[in-house]
């Protein structure tokens, strides 16, 4: 994804040629309402008297990534549930680790205007079980948004819709694919909004890059290539994050020189009493911050009933064994809640965290060439492995993907229809950033190239694209797909957002407006598709085989699962 200056702006005006008139025609056709970006593109208006009430079940990293892309106009925050005092102190002061954090991490404070936590607090409850939550604020809420670990989007997203209210979760929807299709039934038999959050479906660049490919401007479609490098290395992964003093992990692998926080807190409190001007109320502020990350300790205590709070709220020990059973790792309740994205019982590894998001993408350009609707893959060969990282974790380093999909003229049932298939590369590694994410679509006509939902550039004819490296090669983002405010891809400068702001409002926007016209773009059957895609990725690294997808998956209705797992709606009671 590393092009020239040259290439990039060469590619840049090619897109805005394609796209001239899919904007001049939509002009023409007055779908432009009260300005608003996102009508523009998605089909709603803000013609509502007030904001919808919503309260957040997990304000960690994309928690508080999505009370930054709230719009007051559509959505007011009432109550917040979270266990660590570190989440609740980012809720409502923002992300002060850094200056892009803070742009995408703002917080309540800053979102609403409130001048100081106590009055914020007057105007969001604070609950630490999700479960309190929903009960004590049955009635007073239209729906909530859930930005829990992923083992827990199945059991608060049913909670909250058995209580009546709507749901957003972040991505990927469920932890299994039976997961995903007791949270799509309940929807179903409530009749409530379940969105998940595959925010791409609502980003600009996204929805013109498949009208390009609707319009034949790349002609025939034939190989996707997409990617997510990070330059993750032991003692500096964002995935393990650090825990509080005192909180012990046998490790023999562990390293002497990670990061302490106590130490942190020594060194940012004596830039704080040395500092002048403005500078104190930024140290301050980083200072109360990272105070309240040692604060989730409280969570490692024992209760009478010899349990930690962390144990307390279904966290569990980690104790992890070699092939002989020798111990390699083991850690507190406290380090599971913490670091959930490395185990499989709480998380889901690169394909859940990174690949869902791409090929959901991937997926996306090829309904352009299926009338709109999203087509399910037939087959996915992966690979996974751990070659940097200890055995102190389940989630691998690298993981590879070759899905096919069906292209214009696939028939099973002809021998030579059968052959037109359309292949999709996924990769993500750790250790190497080089290439940052992005997607490539290659059509006969031309390449279109999607950089870190920045930009997108098209290259038209069958000329040879040089790539060298930027001196910007590498992600931007830290533990998820979180960043900050993107530019125009091309022509005259405009603000467009990743698509949060947008699915936000959109997902709002429907509960004002009940009608069955209305739904989320991506409602349970697309969400169900895009967990299915990647966690049967994750069945294929394991075992090593190439696995081919069965239709049966893909509907919410049937009980079939490549797990094996049968849906049961009841086990939530």
């Amino acid at each position: 994804m590393n092009l020239t200056p040259q290439e990039r702006a060469a590619g840049r005006q090619n897109f805005e040629l394609s796209r001239r008139g899919f904007l001049a025609a939509g002009a023409a056709a007055g779908v432009v309402a009260g300005g608003s970006l996102g009508a523009f593109y998605f089909g709603y208006d803000a013609s509502h008297t007030h904001p919808i009430r919503v309260g957040v079940i997990g304000t960690g990293d994309e928690g508080s990534v999505l009370i930054g892309a709230i719009n007051p106009d559509f959505l007011q925050v009432t109550c917040i549930a979270d266990v660590r005092p570190y989440n609740v102190h980012r809720a409502f002061h923002g992300d002060y680790s850094s200056d892009t954090a803070l742009a995408v991490r703002p917080g309540l404070m800053a979102k609403y205007g409130w001048k100081t936590e106590d009055e914020a607090r007057r105007r969001v409850k604070v609950y630490a079980d999700y479960r309190e939550m929903i009960e004590a604020e049955r009635g007073n809420l239209d729906g909530v948004i859930v930005a829990l670990p992923l083992h827990l989007h199945a059991p608060a997203a049913i909670a909250a819709m058995k209580a009546g209210l709507h749901v957003l979760t972040e991505k990927l929807m469920g932890h299994g694919v039976r997961e995903c299709k007791e949270m799509a039934r309940v929807a179903a038999s409530t009749g409530l909004h379940l969105a998940t959050g595959h925010q791409r479906h609502y980003n600009i660049l996204y929805h013109e890059a498949m009208d390009t490919i609707q319009r034949g401007v790349l002609g025939d479609l034939h190989y996707i290539q997409a990617q997510w490098h990070r330059g993750n290395l032991p003692g500096n992964d964002s995935w393990q994050q650090p825990l509080p003093p005192g909180v012990i992990v046998a490790d023999p692998a562990d390293d002497p020189e990670k990061e302490d926080l106590a130490e942190k807190l020594v060194s940012w409190q004596k830039a704080l009493d040395n500092a002048t001007g403005r500078e104190i109320d930024y140290w301050r502020r980083r200072v109360a911050q990272l105070k309240a990350q040692l604060a989730d300790a409280v969570l490692n205590e024992k209760l009478e009933s010899g349990k930690t709070r962390a144990e307390q709220y279904g966290y569990q020990p980690i104790k992890l064994t070699d092939s002989e059973g020798k111990p390699v790792h083991e850690g507190p309740a406290l380090e599971e809640l913490i670091r959930w994205r490395l185990w499989d019982r709480t998380g889901g590894g690169l394909m859940a965290e990174l690949g869902s998001h791409q090929l959901d993408a991937a997926s996306l350009f090829l309904s352009a060439l299926h009338g709109g609707k999203k087509p399910h893959p037939l087959s996915v060969a992966a690979l996974a492995n751990r070659p940097l990282f200890p055995p102190d974790r389940d989630a691998d380093d690298h993981v590879a993907c070759l899905f096919e999909f069906p292209a214009k003229g696939y028939d099973p049932k002809d021998p030579e229809g059968r052959r037109k298939k359309i292949g999709v590369q996924y990769a993500s590694i750790n250790g190497n950033g080089f290439g940052g994410y992005g997607e490539i679509v290659y059509g006969t006509k031309g390449t279109l190239i999607l950089d870190r939902e920045k930009e997108a550039m098209l290259f038209t004819g069958p000329a040879k694209t040089s790539v060298k490296a930027g001196a910007s090669a590498g992600p931007t983002l830290d533990t998820q797909a979180s960043g900050a405010v993107q530019e125009a891809a091309a022509g005259q400068a405009r603000e467009v957002s990743r698509g949060y702001r947008e699915q936000l409002e959109h997902w709002a926007w429907c509960i004002m407006h009940p009608a069955p016209e209305n739904r989320p773009r991506c409602h349970p059957e697309v969400a169900l598709a895009d967990a299915t895609i990647a966690l049967v990725a994750n069945i294929s690294a394991r075992r090593g085989q190439r696995i081919e997808f069965e239709e049966e998956w893909f509907d919410p209705n049937s009980d079939a699962t490549p797990e094996g797992d049968k849906p049961d709606v009841g086990r939530y009671a």
